[in-house]
């Protein structure tokens, strides 16, 4: 099993008023010559979680940290005129909480930190600041 000390939140760097499907994400991702999609999760407007890569396989996120991290994405981060932004929507949120809580409890030292908080990373991705945000972020119990 993979350590995992970082779980890191993207954007798909699309505009909000075009649908970008999980299929969509797999075939620009193909195009980039990655076996499958980057990300080990999808979470698309609707607040669907699509399971993408297993958590077991090394991402294709976050050059420098993919060995040990898990890689996170919610469609959108750019408004309509393509500039970054927040963009998503209360279902993306409150699945990208429910799945971040899981994510913590099963890898509880894991840092969650947005892309942009890597060093090298020259780019708003993911257009909100996943680190203050989701700081103090407690693991999902059983009793919940």
């Amino acid at each position: 099993m993979r350590h995992i000390n970082l779980i890191i939140c993207h954007c798909s760097a699309t505009r909000v008023t075009r649908d970008f499907s999980p299929e969509a994400l797999e075939a620009c991702h193909k195009a980039r010559g990655f076996t499958t999609t980057g990300y080990h999760y999808y979470i698309t407007k609707d607040g669907h979680l699509h399971k993408c890569r297993p958590e077991d396989m090394i991402g294709a996120h976050a050059r420098r940290y993919n060995a040990h991290s898990i890689g996170v994405c919610y469609e959108g981060g750019l408004d309509a005129n393509g500039k970054p932004a927040d963009t998503r929507t209360p279902a993306q949120k409150q699945t990208l909480i429910t799945l971040l809580r899981a994510l913590k409890a099963d890898y509880p030292d894991a840092q969650i930190l947005g892309h942009r908080d890597l060093p090298w990373v020259c780019k708003a991705c993911p257009c909100f600041d996943a680190r203050a945000e989701y700081n103090h972020l407690k693991p999902l119990t059983l009793e919940q």
